[in-house]
C-alpha cells in the first residue's frame, strides 16, 4: 500500500488545537501532532467499533496487552509480564501521577532542561522541590549530558529523576552508555526513574532507542516507563497511553494513586491502539522515511537560507530545535517569526533553562507546508 504524505488536508475546519489556535493567515508548525492521516487499519477499526453503537464502561482488551508484551520483547529484548502494563489517558497524566504517587511532599524531582514544558510544572503540582540540570550544547548543536553536573544536581531530597528519551525538544536519542551512567547514579542515590518515552518509535537512521528499564532488572525495578501510540501513529486525541512497571510493589503504589483521580480508559483509544500496534507497521515504516526526508530538507534549508540560525539534525522525534541567538532578531524569536513571518512555532523560553533564544519547529507535515513556512521565515530574516 502507498501513502500520500504530501496530501494537504484541511484541519482548520476540524477541532485541531494546532490549527485553530492561530490566525487564518498563520502557518502552524508548533504542537506535536502530524498533519497526516493515521494508518488505514486504525480508521477501519474505529469505524467498526463505532458501528457497534454501544459505548459503555470498558477495559483494555487482553489482546492489546499481548501485543505490547510481544512488541517490547521484539524491539528491545525486554520481557515483561502482561500485568506490568498499566493503561491511562496520557503520558503527561502518567508522569504527574508518578510524581504524586511515588514520592512524599518536600522530595526533589530532578530533570534535564531545556525540556517539554509540562515537565516544568510537575514538581510544584505534586508538592515537590523542582531540581534540574541543563544539558550541554556542543558547538555543532548536539546536546550532551555533563555527568559531573548531573551528579551534582542530585540533592539529599531527590527522590525521582524524570527522564525524557527521545528528548523533546533537543532530539537526542540517548546512547546505551549514557543511559547506563544515568541509571547507575539513580541506583546509587536510591532515586526512582520515571522515563517519558512517548517518541520511542520515531527514530532515524543510525540511531536506536533503548528503554532505560530494559538495561537491567534492577533498573527496571526502580523505573516507571511511559509509552503511547499517540505520537507514533498520530492519534493523540484518542487518549491512550501506558506505563510499564515491572516491580509489583511500585506498580501497586502507582495504581493506588489513580483511584478517584484517573478514570477509565477511552474505548476508542484502546481500539485505535490495538489496530495501530498490530497492523500499523507498514504505515510507520513509510512515515519514518518521509519524516527523515523532511528532517533533511529542513536542516539543509536552515543552514543555507536562515543566516545566524543553527540547528543539529534530530536523532528522533519530528521536532527541530532552532538556535536563533546569532540571527540578529530583536527580542524573542517566537514573537518575531509569528509577527513578521506569520509562522507559529513553539517558544523556546517555555522549555526552561537553556531555551531562551530558541524555537521548536514541527516538521511532521507535508513538505510543501514546510517549504512555505521556511520561505516565510527566510523573508522575515531578510528584513533585518
Amino acid at each position: 500500500m502507498t501513502y500520500d504524505f504530501d496530501a494537504l488536508i484541511d484541519r482548520r475546519t476540524s477541532d485541531s488545537i494546532k490549527w485553530k489556535w492561530c490566525d487564518e493567515d498563520e502557518l502552524p508548525l508548533w504542537v506535536a501532532d502530524m498533519d497526516f492521516r493515521c494508518p488505514e487499519p486504525v480508521i477501519a477499526a474505529l469505524q467498526e467499533r463505532v458501528a457497534h453503537g454501544i459505548f459503555g464502561y470498558g477495559s483494555a482488551p487482553a489482546e492489546l496487552r499481548e501485543v505490547l508484551v510481544a512488541r517490547l520483547a521484539a524491539l528491545y529484548d525486554w520481557h515483561v509480564a502482561p500485568e506490568a502494563i498499566v493503561f491511562m489517558p496520557g503520558v503527561v497524566v502518567g508522569f504527574n501521577l508518578a510524581a504524586q504517587a511515588l514520592t512524599r511532599s518536600g522530595d526533589g524531582l530532578l530533570m534535564q532542561t531545556p525540556v517539554y514544558p509540562p515537565f516544568l510544572t510537575t514538581a510544584a503540582d505534586a508538592g515537590l522541590r523542582h531540581e534540574s540540570m541543563e544539558l550541554t550544547r556542543r558547538p555543532d548543536g548536539v546536546y550532551e549530558i555533563d555527568f559531573d553536573r548531573f551528579e551534582a544536581a542530585f540533592s539529599p531530597h531527590t527522590a525521582m529523576f524524570l527522564l525524557c528519551n527521545p528528548h523533546n525538544p533537543v532530539g537526542r536519542v540517548f546512547r546505551k552508555d549514557e543511559l547506563e551512567r544515568m541509571a547507575a547514579l539513580c541506583l546509587e542515590k536510591r532515586v526512582l526513574i520515571c522515563s517519558d518515552e512517548i517518541h520511542c518509535d520515531l527514530i532515524f537512521s543510525g540511531h536506536q532507542h533503548r528503554p532505560i528499564a530494559a538495561l537491567d532488572p534492577e533498573i527496571a525495578a526502580h523505573t516507571v516507563t511511559l509509552m503511547a501510540p499517540s505520537k507514533t501513529y498520530n492519534i493523540p486525541g484518542l487518549g491512550c497511553s501506558f506505563a510499564v512497571i515491572p516491580h509489583p510493589a511500585l506498580r501497586e503504589q502507582f495504581k493506588a494513586g489513580q483511584r478517584g483521580v484517573v478514570g477509565h480508559g477511552n474505548l476508542l483509544g484502546y481500539t485505535a491502539a490495538l489496530a495501530a500496534y498490530r497492523d500499523g507497521g507498514p504505515w510507520l515504516e513509510a512515515v519514518l522515511a518521509y519524516l527523515e526526508a523532511n528532517r533533511d530538507f529542513v536542516i539543509a534549508f536552515v543552514r543555507e537560507n536562515l543566516p545566524g540560525v543553527r540547528v543539529a539534525a534530530p536523532e528522533g522525534t519530528y521536532l527541530a530545535w532552532l538556535d536563533c541567538r546569532e540571527a540578529g532578531i530583536p527580542g524573542n524569536p517566537y514573537n518575531f517569526f509569528r509577527a513578521q513571518a506569520r509562522v507559529m512555532l513553539n517558544d523556546g523560553e517555555t522549555f526552561g533553562p537553556g531555551g531562551a533564544g530558541f524555537v521548536r519547529f514541527n516538521f511532521g507535515a507535508p513538505r510543501a507546508v514546510l517549504a512555505e513556512g521556511l520561505e516565510r521565515m527566510r523573508a522575515a530574516l531578510a528584513t533585518l
